[in-house]
């Protein structure tokens, strides 16, 4: 029982974090601070919306049972990709806060899907 209430609020931070992100990407051009940043990682101007609409698929992935396991080792994969790409432009405090972030997705398919009997 402690286990699916676990998982639950790793589901919905998650999910939540993910619709955050995804929201924020594409709207990078009202925040200045963002595009800096993603420049900063060698993300070019075109590439943006792939990765919000990579990021909003990972968010409606995990509330689906079936593909709760993809929509994590996705999510992990793009947090490890942000992290060498922060390691990769000598921005080493980004790679490290998002330490706890890749441990999320892997917690959650250690615990698996919270509805799933």
């Amino acid at each position: 029982m402690v286990k699916n209430i676990i998982s639950l609020i790793l589901l919905i931070v998650s999910v939540s974090l993910n619709f955050r992100h995804g929201w924020g990407i594409f709207n990078y051009k009202n925040n200045p601070e963002s595009l800096k940043m993603m420049n900063e990682l060698g993300i070019n101007e075109p590439v943006i919306p792939f990765f919000g609409i990579l990021t909003f698929a990972i968010g409606a992935l995990l509330l689906i049972p079936k593909t709760f396991f993809l929509a994590n080792v996705l999510n992990a994969m793009s947090i490890l990709l942000i992290m060498a790409l922060s390691l990769k432009a000598g921005n080493y405090k980004t790679a490290l806060i998002e330490i706890p972030f890749l441990a999320m997705p892997l917690l959650m398919i250690w615990l698996k899907y919270p509805f799933k009997n």
